[in-house]
């Protein structure tokens, strides 16, 4: 019985770390950023507005690429329920990251993938970040390395942003942009086998 081509994956956004993430699971997809408008809805919860986004951006790719699988995320940090943004520069990140410190926020990844049918299969996760106390020589520094400017809430956990954070609570991939539990379970009801054939040691 002869082998099925593999599933082509477009990955619909130019984020380094969802990209990083899906190797993580030996895969490696097409990249093709969606561009599609990210402004908040009036009234939107943070899970709302992820998974919009997430959605426009998989469909918006998958309009595009007919016969692959498209996966779309968004990411949210969520501080007394209201999402942060991108910092628009230094000073935002600064006053975003004294904000942070000391206290509990919420971050909220939506993933969605559309199969070759068109269907769309989509899910939220949700992990708790503890900040540590961060005096404000130490944020200044943060913020001047320049990693911060293009971060949901300015930091990345899986960076130097590490050294401000105390604790997770949850799957650290959903802080990072990309849960990968839920991202695998929805690949493979949008049609993917995974783990892929060829890295199975028994064979």
């Amino acid at each position: 019985m002869s082998t099925p081509p593999p599933t082509r994956l477009v990955l619909a956004s130019a984020s380094p770390r969802r990209l990083e993430l899906l190797r993580r699971l030996d895969l490696e997809p097409e990249v093709e950023p969606a561009h599609v408008d990210e402004t908040p809805e009036t009234g939107e919860t943070a899970e709302e507005y992820v998974l919009r986004v997430a959605t426009d951006k998989a469909e918006a790719v998958a309009g595009r690429r007919p016969g692959a699988l498209v996966l779309g995320a968004d990411t949210a940090v969520v501080l007394d329920g209201v999402p942060l943004g991108k910092p628009a520069d230094r000073d935002e990140a600064l006053v975003m990251l004294t904000r942070l410190s000391g206290r509990v926020h919420e971050v909220v990844t939506a993933v969605v993938v559309v199969g070759a049918d068109g269907r769309c299969h989509r899910g939220v996760e949700a992990a708790a970040v503890t900040m540590a106390v961060s005096t404000r020589e130490e944020l200044a520094w943060y913020v001047a390395t320049g990693e911060p400017l293009d971060k949901a809430g300015a930091y990345a956990v899986q960076g130097l942003g590490a050294v401000l954070v105390e604790r997770v609570e949850g799957d650290p991939t959903t802080v990072i942009g990309l849960p990968l539990r839920r991202t695998v379970r929805l690949l493979r009801a949008a049609g993917m086998a995974w783990p892929p054939a060829s890295t199975d040691p028994t064979r």
